[in-house]
């Protein structure tokens, strides 16, 4: 497996993710509110993450399930440091930024973050590419 490639994937992944938000603050928020724009965007980056990592797979290559599953972890550590560090440079308080993982209250952020941790080991099987 190519870690330089997994870590180029998960930028790619960033930058569209970054551009869906972006679209989504100035379209949908304005028309159903913040939280079920956040809602919808759980869904629709999931979709993203999906779309570019079935056709990136391949190119990482990572072949056994544990390998999957560390690329998935990996993404999933990246993205939150991110996420955490650019809600901090926007102003965001750590309670507004946790408030997207609050499930009780509408956030649906945990299983946007599942879905990235167990995307690798699902294109992976979907492509074919299982031990």
């Amino acid at each position: 497996m190519n870690w330089k490639r997994v870590f180029a994937v998960w930028f790619l992944i960033a930058v569209a993710e970054s551009v869906h938000g972006t679209l989504r603050r100035l379209f949908l928020v304005p028309r159903v509110g913040e939280l079920l724009s956040h809602q919808i965007g759980v869904v629709v980056g999931s979709a993203i993450i999906f779309t570019i990592a079935w056709l990136t797979i391949r190119w990482f290559g990572p072949g056994s399930h544990r390998e999957q599953l560390q690329v998935g972890a990996l993404w999933v550590v990246l993205t939150l440091i991110f996420e955490f560090t650019l809600g901090y440079f926007f102003g965001y308080t750590f309670e507004r930024i946790l408030a997207d993982y609050n499930i009780p209250q509408g956030g649906l952020m945990v299983f946007g973050v599942l879905f990235m941790f167990i995307t690798p080991a699902m294109t992976a099987r979907a492509r074919g590419l299982i031990e």
